[in-house]
């Protein structure tokens, strides 16, 4: 009697840069199709032929970007690199894309073996609004000042309780955290903050640039950012600031996967970034 051979599945890692303006975020949830999650592993289900799952690095809120959202799925079809990039872009809106594809190990696992994200939140400082970048940065009217930003940041650099830092819906079973890099960048009237750690909880990263601008605008003093961090109270916080300045830069990984440039800057925040940084040190 012939039995047919099983094939065994191949996982593979993807890259993935999408504009979260009109999405609710990343995660597929129950009746709700506005996710970038549902429309990748639309389009790869239709390339692979069979359903595909993905699993994500940073799963981003609402109206948040990514340009480099490191993904991995496995899959028995057999595609060349190129083959997925094409195919799957043709299948994807045009405000997310796929950039790169590259087969791993199965023990490569995009969320749990991340060593470190990245993100850059950017801050117009103008008199007017922008009509051409008013979903890419925030604007506000207020002078901010950078120095003063930078000297709040130094309090939150290293492993601490972010839990005043988190959204009251975050479901993390622990809010400790801790934040590598904390810099600032400042050019042509954009103001860049650029943080780094082991892991972020849902809405630190904003809450974080919502302390930071209110010192920044002489509203508070720099050691307004520990107080709110000893208080682990989010209502002692200030505002959350909008997601549309926000861009998830990407995980880094261990050399030994291989994969291609993990951590890619958006073309929007190259320039400000190549500036001296403010660097926030403990």
């Amino acid at each position: 009697m012939f039995t047919e051979a099983k094939v065994n599945p191949t996982r593979i890692a993807i890259s993935l840069e999408y504009d979260g303006s009109r999405y609710r975020g990343w995660q597929a949830q129950k009746h709700d199709a506005q996710v970038v999650q549902t429309e990748v592993e639309k389009a790869l289900s239709k390339i692979a032929d069979e359903t595909v799952s993905v699993t994500c690095a940073g799963r981003t809120d609402s109206g948040v970007h990514a340009s480099s959202q490191i993904c991995h799925f496995d899959t028995v079809a057999s595609r060349d690199p190129y083959n997925w990039v094409m195919g799957v872009n043709t299948q994807l809106p045009k405000d997310i894309s796929v950039s790169w594809v590259h087969q791993v190990n199965p023990e490569f696992h995009a969320r749990f073996g991340a060593l470190s994200r990245q993100y850059v939140y950017l801050i117009r400082v103008s008199s007017s609004r922008s009509a051409l970048m008013h979903k890419s940065v925030t604007f506000t009217h207020k002078h901010l000042d950078p120095q003063l930003m930078a000297e709040a940041g130094r309090y939150l650099i290293g492993t601490h309780d972010f839990d005043a830092y988190r959204s009251a819906q975050c479901q993390a079973k622990t809010s400790v955290r801790t934040l590598s890099r904390l810099s600032l960048h400042q050019h042509d009237g954009l103001i860049a903050v650029h943080v780094e750690a082991n892991g972020f909880l849902q809405n630190m990263v904003r809450n974080i640039i919502g302390v930071l601008s209110a010192v920044g605008a002489g509203e508070a003093p720099a050691s307004w950012a520990k107080q709110v961090l000893e208080s682990k109270d989010r209502t002692e916080g200030g505002v959350t600031a909008p997601p549309h300045g926000l861009y998830f830069l990407g995980p880094t990984y261990d050399e030994r996967f291989g994969l291609p440039e993990t951590v890619r800057i958006p073309q929007i925040a190259k320039d400000i970034l190549r500036t001296d940084p403010l660097e926030c040190v403990a």
